[in-house]
């Protein structure tokens, strides 16, 4: 028993030295303070504690004035996540957008009409005969795309007759700002990223513009406009040179997909980013683009060795407003 008494019962050193931390959680019986609520993140541990440094790194980043590159998949754009992305954009908080297809297509729907909330549960095939679309707890009426698509082929025919009448192919990145302009006809315009992104100037990337409602668009489009042409090439070509003029950078990521990459290999362009931040639920196991941590960017030389970063698990929807309350709020 004695044996069995020391291995239960083994001897520990005591945890001591500078910059050691006690395990301490938010107390709720003292009078509710924002700043000491963000704070005490810090000693609390697991996830939380993670969330703390990525608020801390884009306080630096800030600080520092870096360019920052702000990453978000369509998903983002179809839950609440849009009206923050909106408010970053809006008061320039980000220098760089790199969006999905979903993510522009998505900001320009709800223009046309709200999303509502439903059921991860709900039958399939009764939602597609009552034409809902169902992303998530997400539901959206089909008649969003209808109005969606005659808004796009008017702002395609534009491109077009430009096309035409000055020979030259538009790009991706002209595409996207002027899909910025295009909104700006509408009431409700400063609900909108795009629309603040071509406000503000900021450059807006969609690598992947095909992929979703625009691609099903430009289907159709090209049964009546087969000589039309989109360049995909000048947005890598701006993207890194972007990267490669900026003193110091900064990435946020939120998901994976195409736009993480993106802005990762664009930095490889500059030898690293100095700062990146990660809100993801994926994990680096099966090797995916969107599993990846910070770590693995800096062994292919796109985010600098003695970058600081951060990878945060969890729920974006419930990461990322942390995120942001915490960098308007934390005063420490």
């Amino acid at each position: 028993m004695k044996k069995a008494r020391s291995s239960v019962y083994k001897k520990s050193i005591e945890i001591k030295g500078k910059g050691q931390v006690e395990v301490k959680g938010f107390d709720f019986s003292k009078k509710f303070d924002l700043s000491e609520f963000f704070n005490s993140l810090q000693k609390t541990g697991f996830q939380a504690t993670e969330l703390y440094t990525a608020i801390q790194i884009f306080k630096k980043m800030r600080e520092n004035k870096v360019t920052i590159f702000f990453g978000y998949t369509s998903n983002m754009v179809s839950c609440g996540l849009r009206e923050v992305i909106c408010y970053l954009t809006k008061n320039k908080i980000v220098d760089v957008l790199v969006t999905t297809a979903g993510g522009l297509e998505e900001d320009v729907l709800k223009l046309f009409g709200p999303y509502f909330l439903g059921d991860y549960n709900a039958s399939g095939k009764v939602l597609r005969n009552k034409g809902i679309n169902r992303t998530g707890n997400l539901y959206i009426p089909n008649s969003r795309y209808i109005k969606f698509e005659k808004f796009i082929n008017v702002f395609l025919q534009r491109l077009y007759k430009k096309q035409k009448e000055t020979g030259k192919i538009i790009t991706t990145t002209e595409l996207c700002y002027e899909l910025g302009k295009e909104v700006e006809k509408l009431p409700n315009k400063e609900e909108s990223i795009c629309y603040w992104a071509y406000k503000n100037n900021i450059p807006l990337f969609c690598p992947a513009l095909t992929d979703g409602s625009f691609g099903d668009v430009f289907f159709f489009f090209k049964q009546q406009h087969q000589d039309m042409l989109i360049d995909m090439s000048d947005e890598v070509y701006k993207l890194n040179k972007i990267a490669i003029n900026a003193e110091k950078t900064g990435i946020i990521a939120l998901g994976g997909s195409v736009p993480k990459h993106a802005i990762a290999n664009a930095n490889l362009f500059r030898e690293g980013a100095d700062y990146a931040i990660y809100l993801t639920t994926a994990q680096e196991y099966e090797g995916s683009n969107a599993g990846a941590n910070p770590e693995e960017a800096k062994s292919w030389g796109k985010i600098k060795g003695d970058a600081k970063t951060i990878k945060v698990v969890g729920d974006c929807s419930i990461t990322f407003p942390l995120l942001i309350a915490g960098f308007l709020y934390l005063k420490k």
